[in-house]
């Protein structure tokens, strides 16, 4: 009988430790897993701002213009009419006028395009994406990935020649129905970036689109 009984603990015994070691074995790897998912979820996917490219259309146009600009200030195209000593002198000054304010008004604008561009941040993690915009008043929002309904990509002649595209989402948020990632490089990859991982976050959240 006292083997007998001997014999039944240690059989308890094991059975008790094996119990426990699966349990922690269990535990652990759940665990593991919720590390392994975390970082994940943390994972910066795509981070950029608009490419400096964006400025070339701006740029040609500006160019135009400060040719204009020029061409007011250094020739007298008043004295082809029949004005007088006076009308010539006081339409030489407006002519001139005319020119260095245009100059100096388009200068302005294409530093204010680039600040604005420079101070423009794009992040894209699968979780969601994040954009920091603004000079002077600086704006810092997000957009959950799973809100993201609808994608499309766009590139003009010169875009495609300059190798930057705009990718415009549309989505169910209701402050931004509508979001773009205005002139960026490697266009096609975040398109391809954003639509896998709003594929993904629908399965994790469990979200249905219909259109």
């Amino acid at each position: 009988h006292r083997d007998l009984h001997r014999l039944i603990r240690r059989q308890r015994q094991m059975c008790i430790r094996d119990s426990t070691d699966k349990a922690n074995a269990l535990l652990a790897e759940s665990r593991r897993n919720q590390q392994g998912l975390a970082s994940t979820d943390d994972r910066v996917l795509f981070y950029g701002r608009p490419s400096l490219w964006a400025m070339a259309g701006s740029v040609l146009r500006g160019a135009l213009l400060w040719a204009f600009a020029y061409f007011l200030i250094h020739y007298p195209i008043e004295e082809r009419f029949d004005f007088s000593e006076a009308q010539l002198l006081a339409f030489g000054r407006y002519r001139v006028a005319l020119g260095v304010g245009l100059a100096v008004v388009v200068t302005l604008a294409l530093l204010l395009k680039l600040l604005r561009l420079k101070m423009t941040y794009y992040e894209v993690t699968p979780e969601r994406i994040e954009w920091s915009r603004g000079i002077l008043d600086r704006k810092v929002d997000n957009l959950d990935m799973f809100r993201v309904v609808d994608l499309k990509l766009r590139r003009s002649l010169l875009d495609c020649l300059l190798g930057i595209g705009t990718v415009e989402l549309i989505t169910t948020d209701k402050t931004d129905p509508q979001f773009e990632f205005e002139k960026i490089r490697h266009a096609r990859g975040l398109y391809d970036i954003i639509k896998r991982a709003s594929l993904e976050a629908d399965r994790r959240s469990g979200v249905v689109h219909l259109e």
